[in-house]
């Protein structure tokens, strides 16, 4: 895992995290984007690799949370392509959401851009931490 950036955030409404939540099982992002609003995320969603990199480029988002195993273009070539693109301000973080654990997975991670992993089944209190340790975060449960 890298290290957060210094970043504080108010915990007020109008200081709530935009992120992206990239996922390709509907399941899956019907359920993390629930899980995200409760905690106060204002959320865009991306079904790849591929839209997710297009709605960066065209965004301005607090964090990042990316499958890996997506079709079109996986969570790892678009952790890379938004790296390259580089740009001003602290570096996003990109946090990794996958089933997959095992330490290759998680190098693999790593070497693609990705400053966290959280792991599935999702949990509101890993996403909670997630926040808090990226963008300074508090949720208003966790306030």
């Amino acid at each position: 895992m890298q290290t957060a950036p210094e970043r504080a955030r108010p915990t007020t409404e109008a200081a709530a995290p935009r992120v992206l939540l990239v996922e390709d099982n509907p399941i899956n992002m019907k359920l993390a984007k629930r899980l995200l609003e409760r905690l106060g995320c204002r959320v865009d969603t991306a079904e790849n690799g591929e839209e997710g990199v297009r709605m960066h480029q065209a965004g301005s988002y607090d964090a990042i949370f990316m499958d890996c195993q997506m079709p079109v273009m996986d969570g790892f070539e678009a952790a890379r392509r938004i790296r390259e693109a580089g740009g001003e301000g602290p570096r996003l973080p990109i946090i990794a959401v996958t089933a997959n654990v095992l330490p290759d997975d998680q190098v693999r991670c790593f070497a693609s851009g990705m400053d966290d992993i959280i792991t599935k089944p999702l949990q509101p209190n890993v996403f909670a931490e997630a926040l808090a340790r990226w963008c300074g975060y508090r949720t208003p449960s966790a306030a």
